[in-house]
């Protein structure tokens, strides 16, 4: 094709889904036709006005084996544009090491955030051939350097590497009581990766025993990975045993932290799939389910020993991350510590048949390297996310190949898209959720034919539990006949003293989820306010953490406050409680599907205002539940949703779409004369998406991997 022409068809390229596609060819151009018109060709497009172009040709000099190359990726680390340094840092570590980089990839460790994290990854890769030039950087960097937070990146960075300089560096540190406690942490996690020290294992004990309980809870820790043996795997019969992970939740069996921070649906459908799986019901031969999430130092050492000691049950492994809990998408910086985390619950598992990934983000990138040098076979659930998000924002015009760079700063878009492919291709097996066109999806989204080898997946939807959402429907339903109320729809009750008793006659329109703006709260509200439906309906918004919100909940609340400033909103009949734990959710929406008597009228309408939604725990919460909805004309809800009878489905990224779909939402609900749609609702639910379905269909594609990998069974350590 030619350099020129692989550019030219980048450039030219009629969506940004499709540039990036088309930038895998241009880099493979660029390796067969390596020499001075390619790096002419090239070196003008990074300066080009169109991002797309920029990144696709920083990726394009990555295949080419020559100095020059080489030199001009090292060159990007001090660009004005961020979105560069971080894709030549990514480049970078694909390459052999170039000691001239060095000192920018540890500027940018030093920096942090996603850019830190690329740097630090590329720095550990060099480091296998080159340990002592990257030590030497290392240690160089940090006599410069007194911010605990960049020390503390550093001394990370540094315990990712072999040999005795480092080691003492880090014992150094780890007892030095003049250094701050953040940067001890870094350093006596790092000793916890070093056997075979004698004075490693001295220190962590005596650092075990002192007084200084939040170092000796690290140095506990690290005494445990110190101590860590074999995984086996590849057992030829038995219960399985099936590890799952998010991350960024704080998971544990009575979901109490549903809907705050990045505890949403995904929180919510592993404690139910994990206790479906090991019930005996939907999937016999599954004996023990770990989810791993995020935790404690303590919880981690307390889940460590939990585990050990049983082979069987749905277990919590947690893992701690060291640094302050952020959001999802701020944080890659904690890769390190995820990855020693997974590593400690896995090998506290001792046998561990598979892993199971789901979406790409730090969590999976960890536990992918973990899974590899385990050799845990894994299964990862794969989606166009976020390409669907790209494409959304591609259509509304909100994301352009001018503003690309900035909003792949932010989002890692294309960091993401690249992790998506890297799962599922490396994957013993794929799991997909239903699309309308799915095949052409995963194609032309993601790159993926399904078509190829279909015996390697699997369509599975997801399910939810019905028991708890007809337990929420009762209550609400003998509320009405006179039953006393629960302490939950209690609490309801005076959440709606709040609002005007002008406006108690109105029914609810509900939404439930993550702050966040993918999840849309914030259309939501600029949509409802902006219609008619403010004066049909009050709108009760149950998600997020009001008192402490992270950055994405912040930006919502922001939006949402600029609309209706906060000592207005229950006047004007909007709610914001902020999260609940699943079981109050359930009757809250319960309650808007069946009324309360003086505080809300019957037939609410659920509205989900997602960007997109792959598939949607919420949507199906709620259509069980019997509420007619607004869903999103994409992803899972397209496949379940009846348009115009069950729900309206609709471009929820498009604002006046939006308030047409509420409007018309509001009006059905009205005017239904009977429950038929109501019960309509719930069989779909009941035939397709229950948990128990869902674990019944993965525990066959969980004993097809346990089958084909039974050939060979060996302990393997890390």
């Amino acid at each position: 094709m030619g350099i020129q022409t692989s550019l030219d068809e980048v450039r030219d390229a009629g969506r940004i889904i499709e540039a990036m596609r088309l930038a895998d060819d241009l880099a493979f151009e660029a390796s067969r036709e390596p020499g001075l018109r390619t790096l002419r060709v090239l070196t003008s497009a990074l300066h080009s006005d169109d991002d797309l172009v920029a990144i696709a040709a920083t990726h394009a000099f990555g295949q080419i084996v020559d100095d020059d190359a080489t030199d001009v990726l090292s060159g990007l680390l001090s660009h004005d544009r961020g979105f560069l340094r971080e894709h030549a840092a990514w480049v970078l570590g694909s390459r052999m090491p170039h000691f001239q980089a060095v000192g920018g990839l540890i500027r940018m460790v030093n920096a942090g955030g996603f850019g830190g994290m690329i740097a630090q990854r590329s720095l550990e890769q060099w480091a296998l051939l080159a340990p002592d030039h990257i030590a030497i950087g290392l240690e160089g960097a940090l006599l410069g350097v007194e911010q605990p937070d960049a020390r503390y990146r550093l001394i990370e960075t540094l315990g990712l590497i072999r040999g005795s300089g480092p080691s003492q560096l880090l014992l150094t540190s780890a007892v030095d009581p003049g250094e701050d406690d953040l940067v001890r942490t870094a350093a006596i996690a790092g000793l916890g990766q070093r056997r075979g020290d004698s004075r490693v294992a001295e220190v962590l004990d005596d650092l075990a025993r002192s007084s200084h309980d939040s170092l000796a809870e690290v140095a506990r820790l690290a005494l445990i990975d110190l101590a860590g043996g074999a995984v086996n795997t590849r057992t030829a019969s038995g219960p399985l045993t099936v590890a799952q992970l998010f991350l960024h939740a704080d998971v544990d069996a009575e979901l109490s932290a549903a809907g705050s921070g990045d505890n949403g649906g995904v929180a919510t459908l592993l404690v139910r799939l994990g206790d479906a799986l090991v019930s005996g019901d939907a999937s016999p031969g599954i004996g023990r389910v770990i989810t791993m999430s995020r935790g404690s130092v303590s919880g981690a050492i307390d889940s460590v020993a939990d585990i050990a000691a049983h082979s069987s049950g749905h277990r919590y492994g947690r893992i701690p991350l060291l640094t302050p809990t952020v959001s999802s998408s701020s944080a890659w910086p904690q890769r390190v510590a995820a990855r020693r985390g997974i590593r400690r619950i896995l090998r506290a598992a001792g046998d561990v048949d598979l892993l199971h990934l789901r979406m790409a983000e730090v969590g999976s990138l960890a536990a992918s390297d973990v899974a590899r040098d385990l050799d845990i076979p894994v299964v990862f659930t794969v989606a166009p996310d976020p390409h669907a998000v790209i494409q959304s924002m591609d259509s509304a015009g909100t994301l352009t190949r001018t503003n690309f760079g900035t909003a792949d700063e932010r989002e890692h878009f294309w960091f993401r898209a690249r992790l998506v492919q890297r799962l599922a291709s490396n994957a013993n097996h794929t799991v997909l959720f239903p699309r309308p066109e799915l095949r052409h999806d995963m194609r032309m989204l993601v790159g993926i034919d399904i078509d190829s080898h279909p015996e390697r997946h699997t369509i599975v939807p997801e399910g939810i539990d019905l028991r708890v959402v007809d337990r929420a429907v009762q209550e609400a339903e003998a509320h009405l006949a006179g039953a006393a109320p629960s302490a939950e729809l209690e609490e309801l009750h005076g959440l709606l003293d709040a609002v005007p008793e002008s406006r108690r006659h109105l029914p609810l329109l509900v939404s439930v989820g993550r702050f966040h703006r993918v999840k849309g709260m914030a259309a939501i509200v600029r949509a409802w306010q902006g219609s008619s439906a403010a004066q049909r309906a009050n709108l009760l918004l149950i998600g997020g953490n009001l008192t402490s919100p992270s950055a994405d909940e912040r930006e919502q609340l922001d939006e949402i406050d600029s609309l209706i400033p906060r000592s207005e909103q229950a006047g004007r009949g909007l709610l914001m409680p902020g999260h609940r734990p699943n079981d109050t959710v359930a009757r809250w929406v319960a309650a808007a599907r069946t009324g309360l008597p003086g505080w809300n009228a019957a037939d609410g309408v659920y509205v989900c205002g997602s960007v997109k939604e792959e598939f949607g725990i919420a949507l199906l919460e709620a259509m069980a539940t019997g509420l007619f909805v607004v869903a999103p004309d994409g992803g899972g809800p397209a496949t379940y949703v009846e348009d115009g009878v069950t729900g309206i489905l609709t471009r929820t990224w498009h604002e006046s779409a939006l308030i047409d779909a509420i409007d018309r939402a509001l009006a059905t609900a009205a005017e239904e004369p009977t429950g038929r749609r109501a019960d309509r609702s719930r069989a779909v639910v009941e035939e397709s998406f229950t948990i128990e379905a869902m674990a019944a269909s993965l525990g066959t594609v969980y004993e097809g991997i346990r089958r084909e990998s039974a050939g060979a069974e060996w302990p393997v350590l890390s």
